[in-house]
């Protein structure tokens, strides 16, 4: 008799239990205070810092010297006093945040970290992080990120935790274009992560799928982690380590060694080097007796309207003629190769020469220069040549040679003064310079350049 009420007791309490549980969740979870959201906010932030928080915490402060090298003066004590610090300059803008409870919201596009209580003035920076700063053309498509400090109870739970820190930059420019894509991409990102040594996590926003498939071996040989896609992960990430947002931009196709911010002190001739051991490149070397000689081959715009009788002779002068049509280039992987292997580089002005970058130091690059385009050519193409490594010629074409003596008298403005072209606008001046010419080269002028690249090779003195 004395065991019916206590199994009834026992069979009772699951029920208790739950109407319990009921009443807490009525009473608690469904409560719209804020205190008590702030505290469930903070729990769950406690819960997942048990584990890998406490983890990711330990590789701070081995992370801040790299953080730091990407500022200068006053900017530095500003990181250490605040927790965050943005150095400005002409091309580019890049902001650093080393800060334990930094989070990333990558559906919102922000970095959020905690309101410093002894310089409680809230600090906000919008960066559209892509390289260069100076062009509005591109920057109106750049996907903003916005730095903010915040009360430590309003910063969001963390889904995520990283042991490296972040670097947020947009690929938003002029994709498609080689040029501008290692310009303005490829060796800003190397300059301001390279020194991380693979230990960063890169946060892409405008993502290309093709963009990045087409410099997957320089992503992964800057970073041991898969690039990431805002669009398609949306979720708050913590990132106790730090986060750069922006890149460095230095020069056209350059690193300057002397920046006073060069975090890694690389130069282009490390760049080469990188680039070489990122698509698993041969050493090749400068061949004296019969070089390889490749010809940039343009089909749209300042192509070479005598273009076989080029090539007779370049034969002529013993060169071993490579020539590179559009479609063979779009293999970054397969042509770099080809390049590598060539003594001799010879172009017009156009994006097709930044494969200068892939030609073994001690060969030669001569670019032929088309009417109205003399600026570009040096500062894109024949000053980076110099820092490369390389040989550097110039083929300057006379009013004779261009197309356009076909459309306008020899004393039209076109012809005499391209810079009052320009002057009225850069697309003025781009519709008949840059698509609106071709080129038929004066060949016995030509060969005279061709004999002195040749002559070069033998006096190869640019060894690093």
């Amino acid at each position: 008799m004395e065991k019916e009420p206590r199994r009834l007791l026992f069979s009772a309490t699951p029920l208790v239990f739950l109407l319990l549980i009921t009443l807490l969740y009525t009473q608690l979870f469904a409560s719209t205070s804020l205190p008590f959201n702030k505290w469930m906010q903070q729990l769950a932030n406690w819960k997942f810092s048990d584990n890998k928080f406490n983890e990711a915490i330990k590789y701070q402060e081995s992370f801040k010297p790299s953080l730091r090298k990407l500022l200068k003066g006053e900017d530095q004590r500003e990181l250490e006093a605040n927790g965050f610090a943005c150095d400005f300059d002409f091309y580019s803008k890049v902001c650093v945040a080393s800060e334990p409870l930094l989070r990333i919201d990558t559906t919102k596009m922000t970095v959020q970290l905690q309101l410093n209580q002894t310089c409680p003035q809230d600090k906000t920076a919008r960066i559209r992080p892509y390289a260069r700063q100076d062009s509005n053309e591109i920057l109106k498509d750049t996907t903003p990120v916005q730095i903010m400090q915040q009360n430590i109870s309003s910063l969001p739970a963390c889904q995520y935790i990283h042991t490296v820190p972040a670097v947020m930059f947009s690929s938003s420019g002029f994709r498609g274009n080689l040029f501008h894509e290692f310009n303005e991409v490829i060796i800003p990102l190397y300059i301001t992560s390279r020194h991380f040594q693979s230990n960063v996590q890169f946060i892409l926003s405008d993502y290309n799928p093709s963009f990045v498939r087409r410099y997957a071996q320089i992503f992964s040989h800057l970073s041991g982690y898969r690039v990431m896609n805002p669009a398609t992960n949306g979720s708050v990430h913590c990132f106790p380590a730090g986060v750069v947002v922006g890149l460095k931009f230095h020069n056209f196709l350059s690193i300057n060694i002397s920046n006073d911010i060069n975090p890694g002190g690389y130069s282009m001739l490390n760049f080469k080097q990188f680039l070489r051991e990122s698509y698993n490149l041969k050493e090749f070397h400068v061949d004296t007796k019969k070089p390889k000689l490749l010809l940039i081959s343009r089909v749209k715009s300042r192509a070479f309207l005598n273009q076989e009788e080029m090539v007779h002779t370049m034969e002529d002068l013993g060169f071993d003629i490579v020539i590179a049509r559009p479609n063979q280039m779009s293999n970054l992987s397969k042509f770099s190769e080809i390049v590598s292997s060539c003594s001799v580089m010879v172009g017009a002005h156009g994006a097709g020469l930044t494969h200068e970058l892939f030609l073994p130091v001690g060969a030669a690059v001569v670019q032929v220069v088309p009417l109205g385009l003399e600026w570009a050519s040096a500062t894109y193409f024949g000053e980076p040549a110099r820092v490369m490594g390389l040989h550097y010629l110039e083929y300057k074409i006379q009013p004779e040679e261009s197309s356009l003596i076909d459309m306008y008298s020899r004393d039209d403005p076109v012809i005499v003064d391209p810079e009052s072209i320009f002057s009225k606008s850069f697309e003025a001046g781009r519709a008949v310079y840059i698509t609106g010419q071709n080129l038929k080269i004066n060949i016995s002028r030509f060969r005279n350049t061709l004999v002195k690249a040749r002559e070069l090779l033998g006096h190869d003195s640019l060894a690093p």
